[in-house]
């Protein structure tokens, strides 16, 4: 870290998901799981749902919630 730096505290970012990508909207260091309301570093983001404008902490949690919404078998 550069002396100059600030360090962040933890704080909720605000993001609208997108096709392969995201935008943030607010800033901050984490967006939580909507199925185990986990914190999810931004930087650490790989799964979510552009219809539901939702962040998963992993895959078995996003399959947790496609299937929550009869999507899969």
């Amino acid at each position: 870290m550069n002396r100059f730096e600030k360090p962040r505290m933890p704080s909720e970012a605000r993001v609208r998901f997108l096709d392969g990508d995201f935008q943030i909207e607010a800033p901050g260091t984490f967006v939580r799981c909507a199925v185990t309301g986990q914190a999810i570093p931004i930087d650490e983001l790989k799964y979510w749902s552009v219809s539901r404008q939702e962040a998963y902490v992993d895959a078995a949690a996003a399959l947790k919630r496609f299937q929550e919404a009869g999507n899969l078998p």
